[in-house]
């Protein structure tokens, strides 16, 4: 099989995130605005490749409140870095249908490495006859390794904002024409 391009779907694509509130609580919240290319290869997964770019001022916690001082300089600083970006590195076979991608991520223009344990959800067409394949994908970071250090210590201990994040991917491609198809 050749190396096929796919455009990430959009329209049937997540961009979700988790972080602890006051030690005790999860917030979620999602990226609205992104676009990005696979490149597989079924035989030869050195072949293969992930390009995402994520529109920071697009974050959505449900919270107008929230998603603007996350906007700020506090936090993404979306008026001095509008993106972040990975860029894989490697891709290789996990167990069963799972897939190691590494790569770097960068926010506020801080790249650091990151690994993303991927599963292929499978291939099929949709009612208009386009290709499409499905993924997920996760991986957690620590966001003061990428200049997100603002917090608040809580008067019983522990801090307003935890450093974990969790990054939940849920991916749907679309086979790119046979005319953007590398040769």
């Amino acid at each position: 099989m050749a190396t096929n391009l796919w455009n990430i779907d959009t329209t049937h694509t997540g961009i979700h995130f988790n972080v602890r509130h006051m030690v005790i609580a999860k917030v979620r919240g999602s990226f609205q605005q992104f676009s990005g290319t696979l490149t597989l290869d079924d035989e030869n997964l050195a072949a293969s490749a992930v390009s995402v770019r994520i529109d920071t001022a697009s974050i959505n916690t449900g919270v107008s409140q929230r998603d603007n001082h996350l906007r700020s300089p506090d936090f993404f600083d979306v008026e001095k870095f509008p993106a972040i970006t990975f860029e894989s590195t490697k891709v290789e076979k996990g167990s069963g249908t799972g897939l190691r991608v590494t790569g770097k991520l960068t926010i506020r223009d801080i790249t650091r490495e990151v690994v993303l344990e991927a599963e292929a959800l499978g291939v099929g067409k949709d009612p208009w006859g386009n290709l499409k394949a499905a993924f997920e994908a996760k991986t957690s970071v620590d966001r003061r390794d990428f200049g997100l250090t603002w917090n608040q210590a809580l008067e019983a201990g522990g801090v307003l904002v935890g450093e974990k994040i969790e990054i939940t991917l849920e991916v749907q491609a679309a086979r790119a024409p046979a005319g953007e198809q590398a040769a």
